[in-house]
């Protein structure tokens, strides 16, 4: 049963679905243990069979691996998906090298991707992060020319900066921005996101729950081999100042029927028609409550108490996305 709305990615660009399957966690990513290969493309056929259409992977996730898998998931029911791929980002041995935009070099990435995917034309196709020792004119120049060439439909950013963009839609209209946003971190409002509507360009909202901030099952400490423990916001006091906000979140998503995630989701997909939640799953039984959590609204009040909960700068410290 299709019951998820469409939003529209850009100014006359693609009409996909309000929630977004993000497939990184179906493969093994920095040292993970990998998933259930058959799970997860069960789960991907399930959310296409719900409406859920954009699928969003990278060429780097499980070296390769989560474009064979998303690749096996789709064959046979190409129409039926909307293919987002990042591109660029360099790993060895589990380690982030940098990034790699020059022009032979996304040249070489794309045709790679094609046929991991197993598909002719990749529907969005974007940059990880942008190069800063590659001109953007040369990074996006050369994926419009794939466009010309039919290997991919629509062009998209990720982690980029309000000049960066705007610099990046003069050369070619952009359709979508992916970045990480979620009542957690929302710096982004004060010029990324402004530019994007201005400019007409889609919002792909990744990290919802702020790396399970957000979730309400956190509790302080994290255990030692916890990756977040890396991040300053998941230490010491921060960790214990950021869970008494997140306490509001529960008590209100309680009184709402709701779990404290389906709340953030819903809290993202809020702040506009132009933005879509992106959700990472790798299990069939997490789409039922991701999928309601698009149905959820909010009275000017829980808004009121949100906002003022989670305001610019209430959370201490910082994670990956603030570099």
């Amino acid at each position: 049963m299709k019951n998820i709305k469409k939003i529209q990615l850009g100014q006359n660009g693609p009409l996909v679905s309000r929630l977004g399957l993000g497939c990184m966690r179906m493969s093994s990513i920095w040292g993970s243990a990998t998933p259930d290969e058959t799970e997860s493309i069960a789960t991907i056929n399930e959310a296409l069979d719900s409406g859920i259409n954009f699928l969003n992977t990278g060429d780097f996730y499980g070296a390769g691996h989560n474009e064979m898998l998303v690749g096996k998931a789709i064959k046979g029911r190409r129409d039926d998906a909307f293919i987002s791929v990042k591109f660029g980002a360099i790993f060895h041995n589990g380690q982030h090298l940098g990034m790699d935009l020059r022009p032979l070099s996304i040249k070489n990435f794309i045709n790679y991707s094609l046929t991991r995917l197993g598909i002719e034309t990749i529907d969005l196709y974007q940059p990880a992060r942008m190069d800063n020792s590659v001109p953007v004119e040369d990074i996006i120049g050369t994926v419009a020319d794939l466009i010309k060439e039919g290997k991919v439909r629509h062009i998209g950013v990720s982690e980029i900066t309000a000049s960066q963009l705007r610099k990046a839609n003069d050369i070619h209209p952009i359709s979508a921005l992916e970045i990480g946003y979620s009542l957690a971190d929302r710096q982004m409002e004060i010029e990324l996101l402004p530019t994007a509507k201005e400019l007409g360009i889609g919002i792909v909202a990744f990290a919802n729950t702020a790396e399970g901030l957000l979730t309400g099952e956190l509790k302080a400490p994290l255990e030692e081999k916890d990756y977040r423990k890396h991040f300053s916001r998941f230490q010491g006091e921060n960790l214990i100042n950021n869970l008494e906000k997140v306490e509001v979140l529960k008590q209100l998503a309680s009184k709402k029927g709701y779990t404290p995630t389906q709340v953030a989701i819903a809290w993202v997909k809020e702040q506009g028609d132009h933005i879509m939640p992106l959700v990472s799953m790798s299990r069939r039984s997490r789409l039922p409550e991701n999928i309601a959590a698009m149905d959820i609204t909010f009275t000017q009040e829980e808004m009121s108490t949100l906002n003022t909960t989670f305001k610019i700068g209430a959370i201490s410290g910082g994670t990956y996305l603030q570099r």
